[in-house]
């Protein structure tokens, strides 16, 4: 696993973990990247500082030892793990994956007419269907405030604009 920061172009700064710099640049051109602050499909990859590892004739400081519920991490709480991904865990993922892509195959892109189309419906201002979009934190938290079902997909969609 490859971890790069990524930044959008309204300065949102986040962090993706890739397989490999391929795949990265792979979802990049696919148009799979997407701000979790603001949905902005404008990602690149922002500076970092390298790691760089100590020298070989430096002391090693003892490792502190682990957090307890008191100092940070919530009962129960695992530490961030880079190991390669389970089977378990990547054939739930594809399987969610496969769930999202058949629910979305009838569904409308409505793009950043989400929560408008949304309240639509709910009030009865025109028909029902299924749809999807884009829609702020904040858009989304009065639609869920006022009652109206949404719900936020597990993985990001490219409009279809942007696909090839």
């Amino acid at each position: 696993m490859i971890v790069f920061d990524l930044s959008c172009d309204s300065g949102h700064r986040f962090e993706g973990w890739f397989s490999s710099s391929e795949d990265y640049s792979r979802q990049l051109a696919e148009g799979l990247l997407c701000c979790p602050t603001c949905g902005s499909g404008a990602v690149d990859k922002a500076p970092m500082a390298p790691s760089v590892g100590k020298k070989g004739n430096q002391q090693t400081a003892a490792k502190p030892a682990a957090q307890t519920p008191e100092h940070g991490q919530g009962e129960g709480a695992r530490p961030v793990s880079n190991a390669p991904m389970s089977p378990e865990v990547k054939q739930a993922l594809e399987k969610l994956a496969d769930a999202q892509k058949k629910a979305l195959k009838d569904s409308k892109w409505v793009g950043k007419s989400f929560a408008e189309e949304s309240r639509a419906m709910h009030y009865g201002e025109r028909d029902h269907q299924a749809i999807h979009g884009e829609a702020s934190p904040e858009e989304a938290k009065e639609l869920i405030d006022e009652g109206v079902p949404v719900a936020p997909l597990p993985f990001p969609v490219a409009p279809p604009e942007d696909l090839n």
